[in-house]
């Protein structure tokens, strides 16, 4: 059964740091694979007039992953219903691809809160975690619970996707953040320039 790795998120816009982490995952046969579920709004974070459109943030992810084999894009959440939460979304993804068994993936910052998610005992009860680290962020690896694996051999570079969308405003260079072909696209269509 292949080990599929969800990545959600908004990926608003999607950085090399996101594709790093997924490729080290699938380097160290973590997981087979990897979809990056690109998420139609987080029911945690409230709209926002720098959230590109879900089309345009799904492009720019298959941008920057192309030429990665085991890193997919995937847009199963769109036509779920608003607002997708991840228990729903996994529920979904068993019952489509019963030849897969799914992980999710997230970071130290969204285990800290992982409590306060939609049946948080609903998703331990059928997938195994991942949590990456994050700085000021940390995790008492003794007290996770059974089938929750903390990455602390995992790298990850200090960018953030808010750090360039920043950037980005203010008419700076963004491209040590991003893939050149998302950085040409961003460019080429004036995404995050406030001017």
């Amino acid at each position: 059964m292949t080990l599929t790795g969800i990545y959600g998120g908004s990926f608003n816009p999607i950085h090399k740091g996101h594709v790093q982490l997924a490729e080290a995952l699938c380097h160290k046969g973590v997981v087979n694979e990897i979809w990056f579920l690109v998420s139609p709004r987080n029911p945690f974070k409230q709209a926002s007039k720098d959230l590109l459109d879900e089309h345009d943030r799904l492009s720019l992810a298959r941008l920057a992953t192309a030429g990665h084999p085991q890193l997919h894009v995937s847009d199963f959440e769109f036509s779920l219903p608003r607002p997708s939460y991840t228990v729903d979304t996994l529920a979904a993804l068993r019952k489509a691809y019963p030849d897969r068994q799914f992980a999710l993936i997230m970071g130290a910052d969204n285990w800290q809160s992982f409590h306060r998610w939609r049946k948080p005992d609903d998703i331990l009860r059928h997938h195994r975690i991942l949590v990456y680290p994050r700085p000021e962020f940390p995790v008492d690896e003794t007290a996770l619970p059974p089938g929750v694996t903390l990455l602390s051999d995992v790298r990850l570079m200090d960018i953030s996707s808010t750090q360039l969308r920043c950037s980005i405003a203010r008419g700076e260079d963004a491209s040590y953040g991003l893939d050149a072909a998302v950085w040409q696209e961003i460019q080429k269509k004036g995404y995050y320039r406030t001017t």
